[in-house]
């Protein structure tokens, strides 16, 4: 009885530093995954575009892949140093990303407006006629596909052992992953043209019916819907207890989802344009790109302009940012490296096509493509 009472003690003593230590295992394993990996269009579930890998100061083009006559609006996904990315002319391609060799493509009639989102070794991504298709990723042999009313542009999100999907037929479709059957769908009055962003049980879905939509993603049940007075595209950030998101009426807005009110919303006084760029957010800044030929950096706390940059074009691309960096492409051609804290660029490099894709930033390379058909991978070619 003694002995057991020392070892229950012990057990009592020593449970807090456990869960510490395994909390911070967590942590550390999905900095890890994070690290890895680029597998979705914002980086992970959160969608904050926050790269866990560094970038070499001033990166270089480590290779090409050239699509005669073809065009990416998609950001590339990067798993296990292989980048997926599907263009407009209906082609879906794995590239080492090491050299930028071809490994495998995946062709369909249509064409492939939106990001692929990657797990378990399937490939996830929807098309211009509203077809849904699962590919292996070794492979790239058609797995399944599931059939949606109208165009997806928008990439996937992953919840437990399901894959969601918006479409412009104004549904969220939950899907087996591994089946492709339905398990529920969600519907909204208008198009939508976002990704879903998942947090704590929840999927965040800012829709052109002018609503931020709060939906549990076990039931496929609307909790609260939140005005956001104009439609829009652009897939949430999600930061503690915060989302953040830009609508066609020039308004960056942050949501409080425990609450669902709005926390506030920034609006440029003297350039008033559509956002179409997903912001990037981590604790000091809210980073995204307008058609206002500017890229603005708030902050997330109470919503004030810190800094804006001029571009030669419209800012449809979502910035990443990499650590002290915020890289992010232009209609122009031009992809950017601006200083956080100041806004001052810091690196360029012009490709001569504009950007509508985004950065996909891991393993210490950055890889995004234009819309001349043409794939770029920059880093350090020192490493």
């Amino acid at each position: 009885m003694i002995k057991s009472g020392i070892r229950i003690a012990l057990a009592l003593f020593l449970l807090p530093f456990l869960l510490e230590a395994n909390s911070q295992t967590v942590a550390d394993d999905s900095n890890t995954s994070k690290q890895k990996g680029w597998p979705i269009f914002r980086g992970d579930t959160l969608a904050n575009g926050v790269a866990g890998s560094p970038l070499a100061e001033r990166p270089e083009v480590l290779w090409r892949f050239e699509v005669p006559e073809g065009a990416f609006e998609g950001t590339a996904a990067i798993v296990d140093g292989v980048v997926y990315l599907g263009d407009l002319d209906g082609s879906l391609y794995a590239l080492n990303l090491s050299d930028g060799t071809e490994r495998w493509k995946y062709e369909i009639d249509g064409g492939f407006p939106s990001s692929p989102a990657v797990r378990d070794g399937r490939i996830y991504i929807g098309d211009y006629d509203g077809w849904f298709h699962c590919v292996d990723a070794k492979t790239g042999a058609e797995l399944w596909r599931f059939e949606t009313q109208a165009e997806i542009n928008a990439c996937a999100n992953f919840f437990e052992d399901n894959v969601l999907v918006g479409s412009q037929d104004a549904t969220l479709y939950c899907l087996d992953a591994v089946s492709g059957k339905l398990v529920w769908k969600y519907e909204i009055q208008d198009q939508i043209r976002c990704a879903p962003t998942i947090v704590d049980g929840r999927a965040f879905l800012a829709g052109c019916d002018g609503l931020l939509h709060i939906i549990d993603v076990k039931e496929g049940k609307g909790i609260a819907s939140v005005p956001i007075n104009a439609p829009t595209g652009v897939t949430p950030a999600a930061k503690g207890d915060f989302v953040y998101f830009g609508n066609e009426n020039g308004e960056m807005f942050s949501v409080n989802w425990k609450t669902a009110k709005v926390a506030w919303t920034y609006t440029d006084p003297k350039r008033w344009q559509p956002i179409r760029s997903s912001p990037a957010v981590n604790d000091e800044f809210v980073v995204y790109g307008s058609r206002s030929k500017r890229i603005y950096a708030i902050n997330p706390k109470d919503g004030q302009e810190i800094w804006t940059f001029p571009t030669k074009q419209r800012v449809d691309s979502s910035p990443v940012i990499v650590g002290d960096r915020a890289f992010v492409g232009s209609s122009s051609g031009r992809l950017y490296a601006l200083d956080l804290s100041k806004g001052k660029k810091q690196w360029e490099y012009e490709t001569g096509s504009g950007f509508v894709s985004s950065p996909a930033v891991a393993q210490n390379r950055l890889v995004i493509a234009n819309d001349d058909g043409v794939v770029y991978c920059f880093g350090s070619k020192a490493e």
